[in-house]
C-alpha cells in the first residue's frame, strides 16, 4: 500500500474516534447516546462484505488461472474479513444490551451475520484439512463462491423478509429514515473509508508475510535436495 494511504486511514480512525465520541448526535427514544455505535458496527459491516468480496474476487481468478498468488489473495481477504464480520457482531452486541435489554435475541439479523461466519470459519477448517496445496487452493476457491452466495442472503435477504428488530429488516425502517442525519454522515462515512483502508493494510500484511514463508520454504525445499 502507498504510505499517503496508511496516514490517510489513520487519520480517519483518529477522526472517528474524536467525532464519534464528541460530536451531537440526533436524540432518540430508547436508543439514546448509543446511536454512536453506529460508527463502529456499522462500518464494521461494510469492511467485512467489502473484504470478502475481495476474497471472491481472488478464488475466481484463483479458478480461471491457478496462480498461488491468488490463493494466497483470497484466503487474506477471507480471514481479515471474517475479523471484521466478528468485531461487527461483538459490537452489535453491546448495542443491542443497551437497547434491547441483552446482547442476544435470537434476532434474524444477529443469528443471519452468526452463521455467516460459521460458513467462513468451515473455509478455514477445509483449508486446513487437505494438505495437497493445489487440491486446497482449487477446493478453496470453490467453497469461496459458495460461501459468499451464502453470506448475501442470510445478512441482506433473510432479515428483510422476517420479523427482526434490527433497522433496515422486517420492515422496519432503516438508519436514514429516522436517526442517520448529516451530522452523523460527517462521522459515518469517513469512517467507513478508514477502515476500508485498515481492513486492505492488514490483509496486505497477510499477503506478503505469507508470500515470503512460502518461498522460504520453497528455499529450503532446494536446498535438502
Amino acid at each position: 500500500m502507498k504510505t499517503w494511504l496508511k496516514i490517510l486511514a489513520i487519520g480517519l480512525l483518529f477522526y472517528l474516534h474524536i467525532g464519534g465520541m464528541l460530536f451531537d448526535v440526533p436524540r432518540l427514544n430508547i436508543v439514546n447516546e448509543t446511536v454512536r455505535a453506529t460508527y463502529f458496527h456499522v462500518p464494521m459491516w461494510f469492511g467485512m462484505c467489502f473484504l470478502f468480496s475481495l476474497s471472491l474476487y481472488n478464488a475466481i481468478l484463483y479458478l480461471r488461472k491457478p496462480l498461488a498468488e491468488y490463493d494466497v489473495r483470497a484466503e487474506a481477504f477471507a480471514h481479515v474479513g471474517l475479523a471484521f464480520g466478528i468485531l461487527g457482531i461483538l459490537t452489535g452486541m453491546i448495542w443491542a444490551n443497551y437497547t434491547w435489554g441483552s446482547p442476544w435475541h435470537g434476532d434474524p439479523k444477529q443469528n443471519g451475520a452468526a452463521i455467516a461466519c460459521l460458513v467462513y470459519l468451515a473455509y478455514f477448517v477445509l483449508r486446513g484439512s487437505v494438505e495437497n496445496h493445489e487440491q486446497k487452493a482449487r477446493l478453496s476457491a470453490v467453497y469461496n463462491i459458495f460461501a459468499f452466495a451464502a453470506m448475501v442472503p442470510l445478512i441482506f435477504i433473510i432479515p428483510r423478509m422476517t420479523s427482526s428488530m434490527h433497522p433496515g429488516s422486517g420492515g422496519n425502517p432503516g438508519f436514514n429514515m429516522y436517526d442517520l442525519d448529516s451530522r452523523m454522515r460527517l462521522v459515518l462515512y469517513p469512517a467507513t473509508a478508514g477502515w476500508f483502508i485498515v481492513g486492505y493494510w492488514i490483509a496486505s500484511l497477510r499477503i506478503k508475510i505469507k508470500t515470503i514463508e512460502e518461498k522460504l520454504l520453497d528455499l529450503e525445499h532446494e536446498t535438502s535436495r
